[in-house]
């Protein structure tokens, strides 16, 4: 029997494309449409493997959510969980910029991003942080992530060094940033990541002496 001249479809080969095709064109973009034209195939073809659009996108975020590592917690150190999962969560994001927004909307009923949820979430609170600073914690946590992983500071300048020179003496090294975007972005990224566990370390101290004081005076009454 002679070969098709089209590779099988498959769920891996589908999903696969539909991210290439994210990664390239932006995710407003992709329709089952230019997916199967992406493939070499109908349209219908696709509908076997994936009914919609959507499940394409769901099993994308899986596979995506699955990178994302939140293993640490289990150490009882807040600090180190929070810094193993939010440099995971954004080693996994900034490969695809593009599938951000559809992550962005929450973790629905998607088994890998409700378990990341719940191992972030009884991490802090067993170390100590009440229910509801855990929550906030692991709201901001995402949202330190995801806008980092969105757009590029560093990529956003031009690199003509007479476009800041005359008008923005402040920026007359910003021609040389998009060459060190990677870089830049990067190490901002570990910048507001130490940042803010620092101030949140100040926050469960407090919250530690308060809890301390109240003992104290309820063992005096």
């Amino acid at each position: 029997m002679a070969r098709p001249k089209v590779p099988l479809l498959s769920r891996d080969r589908i999903r696969d494309a539909a991210l290439s095709l994210i990664d390239r064109d932006g995710l407003p973009e992709l329709s089952m449409r230019k997916l199967a034209a992406e493939l070499g195939v109908q349209a219908a073809s696709l509908y076997g493997h994936y009914p919609t659009k959507d499940d394409v996108l769901d099993d994308i975020a899986r596979g995506i959510m699955a990178r994302v590592d939140t293993s640490v917690f289990d150490s009882g150190d807040w600090r180190e969980g929070l810094t193993a999962w939010a440099r995971s969560y954004r080693a996994a994001l900034v490969r695809h910029p593009n599938f951000v927004p559809y992550l962005a909307s929450g973790p629905g009923n998607r088994d890998e991003n409700l378990r990341a949820a719940d191992a972030v979430h009884g991490g802090l609170v067993t170390a100590g942080w009440p229910p509801r600073e855990a929550t906030m914690i692991g709201a901001a946590t995402r949202y330190l992530v995801m806008g980092s992983t969105i757009g590029s500071f560093s990529r956003g300048f031009l690199d003509d060094i007479q476009v800041y020179r005359d008008r923005y003496p402040h920026l007359d090294q910003a021609h040389l940033l998009r060459a060190k975007a990677d870089e830049i972005d990067t190490e901002s990224f570990e910048l507001a990541l130490a940042a803010f566990l620092d101030g949140l370390r100040l926050r469960y101290d407090a919250i530690a002496e308060r809890r301390s004081r109240r003992r104290a005076g309820s063992a005096q009454s």
